[in-house]
């Protein structure tokens, strides 16, 4: 099995090196490692290139924004399944890639996914906990979604149900989980255990006014894909997040 990983990044010159080298130094290595760049105008090209050995490729240009970026690397990778880690987030350990190949060594398995800690700028300090807990069919319509940066998915999967959807805007990842798993009942695995650490400060979450945009997204998301949510499902998606604070 060979596993591709997509790391898109503009102006992260602090923290592109902390991600590179969380992938690099993984113990499974049939890997191949991609960086989108959207055009950065700081040192973020210079960092890379400190690597560059250990890069398959590395593309610098502007993009429509992160999903489309991520839609770039995606048509490049050659792996069998795909990973996307952004350019502020790490692996929590070098054995993470193995984990994934070894939960996906069953054929049926279309991808995998854990679960997720959001870390203070330091990547020291745990924030918040997010448990995925383990997908059923009615899981969506309870307000619930994985975290996208621990999903691992066959590029079959990609190739036959598409990439992201761009006018989702801030909602792409999850309008993407919500018809890969929920519509086409792509067959996705649960790994209990924290496979990605994440700096806190996610688009969505930034503000009032985008967390109250994200929702109206989420809600595109459903009829994009002709779902019907139940009354409560969009007003559970954020209220899901609040025992994160508590784990």
């Amino acid at each position: 099995m060979k596993i591709s990983i997509i790391t898109v990044v503009y102006n992260g010159e602090k923290t592109i090196a902390d991600t590179i080298r969380s992938v690099i130094g993984q113990n499974f290595f049939n890997k191949e490692y991609i960086i989108v760049d959207g055009a950065s105008t700081d040192n973020t090209l210079k960092v890379v290139s400190q690597y560059e050995e250990h890069i398959a490729s590395v593309i610098s240009e502007p993009d429509g924004g992160i999903y489309d970026a991520m839609n770039k690397g995606i048509a490049m990778a050659t792996g069998d399944v795909i990973g996307i880690l952004n350019a502020d987030d790490v692996y929590a350990s070098n054995q993470i890639l193995s984990k994934v190949a070894q939960n996906l060594d069953q054929p049926e398995k279309m991808g995998c996914y854990g679960d997720l800690v959001y870390v203070d700028e330091t990547g020291t300090k745990i924030k918040r906990k997010w448990i995925s807990g383990n997908y059923t069919p009615q899981s969506f319509l309870w307000g619930w979604m994985p975290p996208h940066p621990t999903l691992f998915l066959r590029k079959q999967v990609y190739e036959q149900f598409g990439m992201f959807n761009l006018e989702m805007g801030s909602a792409a990842d999850y309008e993407l989980m919500l018809r890969m798993m929920y519509k086409h009942k792509v067959f996705v695995d649960y790994i209990p255990e924290i496979l990605v650490k994440m700096r806190v400060g996610g688009v969505s979450n930034m503000s009032l006014k985008n967390r109250i945009k994200a929702n109206r997204n989420d809600r595109k998301a459903w009829s994009k894909n002709d779902l019907k949510p139940l009354p409560f499902t969009l007003l559970l998606k954020p209220l899901r997040k609040i025992p994160q604070f508590f784990q």
